[in-house]
């Protein structure tokens, strides 16, 4: 009797990743849940202090997307801020898919890489539909392991951008990300900017992916006309949500039902009513064409995604077909004998 798992590393999920279109899955999913095709339970969260006193925590994110062919799966994503010191990313762990029938784990994957694809792969998604109808120049701030996926992904997905003006609290952090775009995304010229107001000033598409749990960006460092991907959750000021021309989001009550993040403390307090149009809506209502997308004119319009385990979930599923097509991976059987690794 065998109880088989197929496991990738990241660099053979990096393998099978390179054959997706990694927005057009994240997009269907997005539909899929707007249509009320998930399953999206409560995540786990647990944090602590590590033996330097920087705080740690561990995060478990069930999922599934139901109907035909259903996918069932989990992911374990763990950080703790004093890792980049150590010279490793913040965050890092698995995902895990389940047989459908058996509810056994049959495929795991780890997750550090393609919880950073899934995630600027939302950005891309949401800058398609939702973003200025023309832009060449990107503002990042917090330069680490996301800083680098988004830049990948909007090169790909946004070939007209030539500039990326960065910031981060830690300058070598920034000239580091600086000397890495040289090499690996040449088509766009990083800047590195002396404060994060003047990176948020710098152009029209703004993405905030720091691990601050203390808001900071108020409106007026916006420029008019600017699409802000508020990506790490607590960048934004509350005169930021209350002033947008347009708040649009992932799941509404992922958000309110977690006080630990800005708009949904907002949202607990009153002080942001989705009723009287706090929220715009959702992404996936934008891509089924329940609400209407609009685009930064005068003002901002604020993407607030708090990050759904859904989309990890269809992300690796995705990867899985290609490892299964190409027997890419490692084999192991949990009862006994590991297979060969390719």
């Amino acid at each position: 009797m065998r109880e088989e798992v197929r496991v990738l590393d990241r660099a053979q999920v990096r393998r099978c990743a390179a054959r997706l279109d990694p927005v057009a899955v994240t997009e269907d999913i997005l539909r899929r849940h707007a249509r009320g095709q998930v399953m999206l339970p409560a995540e786990g969260y647990m944090a602590w202090n590590n033996s330097e006193g920087a705080y740690s925590r561990s995060i478990a994110m069930l999922g599934a997307l139901t109907g035909p062919d259903p996918v069932y799966g989990i992911k374990l994503i763990n950080a703790a801020v004093s890792n980049p010191s150590k010279g490793i990313e913040r965050a890092g762990g698995m995902s895990i898919l389940f047989d459908p029938e058996t509810a056994r784990p049959c495929f795991l994957a780890e997750a550090g890489y393609l919880s950073a694809l899934r995630t600027s792969a939302y950005t891309v998604a949401s800058l398609r539909h939702l973003g200025p109808e023309t832009f060449d120049a990107v503002s990042v701030i917090g330069c680490g392991a996301l800083a680098r996926a988004h830049l990948e992904l909007i090169a790909r997905y946004f070939p007209g951008v030539s500039r990326a003006h960065v910031f981060d609290v830690d300058p070598s952090r920034a000239e580091l990300f600086r000397e890495w775009a040289t090499t690996h995304v040449p088509s766009v010229a990083v800047d590195t900017e002396l404060s994060a107001r003047s990176c948020a000033a710098a152009s029209q598409v703004v993405i905030t992916l720091t691990v601050s749990n203390e808001p900071y960006a108020d409106h007026d460092w916006f420029r008019p006309g600017t699409f802000i991907a508020h990506v790490s959750l607590d960048d934004l000021r509350e005169d930021v949500f209350a002033e947008a021309e347009r708040l649009y989001v992932d799941d509404p009550e992922l958000i309110a039902e977690n006080p630990r993040r800005i708009l949904g403390r907002l949202l607990q307090e009153g002080a942001i009513v989705p009723a009287d149009g706090g929220i715009t809506g959702s992404l996936g209502e934008v891509l089924t064409g329940k609400v209407s997308a609009a685009r930064p004119t005068g003002g901002v319009v604020v993407s607030n995604p708090f990050g759904m385990s859904i989309l990890d979930v269809g992300m690796v599923d995705a990867v899985r077909r290609t490892a299964e097509a190409e027997d890419i991976g490692t084999r192991i059987d949990l009862l006994g004998v590991a297979g060969e690794t390719r």
